[in-house]
């Protein structure tokens, strides 16, 4: 069992090691593997639960101030595997039979230096500290891109130019907290692992989660898998999220439109919880208790 009380302090990557070789301790029919490294070498964890064929990927942490989505994944995988072990069902879900099938392929954390910037100051970014420093003013508080102040969720090759063009009329030029999308796409090792990843197996469908609003978004035009829509609302019906589309900053440049233009599958973005990023960590609870069994419904769909 995770130790809970982990849980409860700030997801950098001290605490993350902790959580992770607990669980790998705890379950030794877990696979972690490092698939690659953030702009300041902090390594990108994979871990892997089942058929290794065909794959669900679930991934949190694209931005900084948004590690509750850490904690969510890694408690929801503790509770998968203690299932399989005991022999037990998750909201009347026997998962094993279903991970035998098609696996789990979870990334926790896909930008560990803008967690630990965000949690730890402009310190943490090492050689960018200059850069974090000027492009925050010192305040980290909000601190959603990696060490180089690129939005890894604008960085993906999905209408990247257009969305370019929008941040550039947004006054979104240089290095930035938030938004901004870098030089081109996947030119930051961060998003260039995910894809790389996604590029190499056979990901049924992805989901990236992000906090807040209780929403899913679930399109990317034309590109959008036919099935894409019905399985929106079946993890709506689950959760109580809302079923949306994005708008402005918000569309285009994303790992969710990326995959969705790239592969032609289902794939999300789920925004967990409510409130003002960084959501406080006392609402973990009410937010895991809301959307377990919109995970379980993840992993059989």
């Amino acid at each position: 069992m995770l130790d809970k009380n982990l849980l409860y302090l700030p997801c950098d990557r001290k605490t993350r090691e902790a959580l992770i070789g607990g669980l790998l301790l705890d379950h030794g029919f877990l696979t972690r593997e490092t698939i690659g490294e953030s702009r300041c070498a902090r390594p990108i964890d994979l871990i892997c639960l089942g058929n290794r064929k065909k794959q669900v990927l679930l991934a949190g942490a694209f931005h900084g101030m948004e590690w509750i989505t850490t904690f969510v994944l890694l408690r929801f995988l503790d509770e998968v595997c203690t299932a399989i072990k005991e022999g037990k069902s998750i909201c009347g879900v026997r998962i094993g039979t279903f991970l035998n099938m098609r696996g789990l392929a979870l990334i926790p954390c896909v930008n560990p230096d803008g967690v630990e910037i965000q949690i730890n100051g402009a310190e943490a970014a090492g050689e960018y500290k200059a850069l974090v420093n000027t492009a925050c003013g010192g305040d980290t508080t909000h601190w959603q891109a990696n060490a180089a102040g690129v939005d890894i969720n604008h960085n993906f090759n999905a209408d990247w130019e257009e969305l370019h063009k929008s941040e550039q009329k947004n006054g979104i030029t240089s290095p930035s907290p938030t938004r901004y999308g870098g030089k081109y796409p996947e030119c930051e090792p961060e998003s260039r692992t995910i894809a790389s990843y996604c590029r190499a197996g056979n990901i049924t469908h992805a989901i990236a989660f992000h906090s807040q609003g209780e929403e899913i978004y679930w399109s990317f035009g034309d590109y959008t898998d036919k099935e894409a829509y019905q399985i929106a609302k079946a993890l709506s019906y689950t959760s109580g999220y809302t079923v949306s589309e994005p708008e402005g900053l918000a569309v285009g440049g994303g790992f969710k439109d990326w995959f969705v233009q790239k592969f032609r599958r289902p794939a999300f973005t789920i925004e967990l919880g409510k409130g003002t990023n960084p959501l406080p960590i006392t609402d973990l609870d009410s937010i895991y208790d809301k959307v377990k069994e919109m995970l379980v419904l993840s992993l059989v769909m």
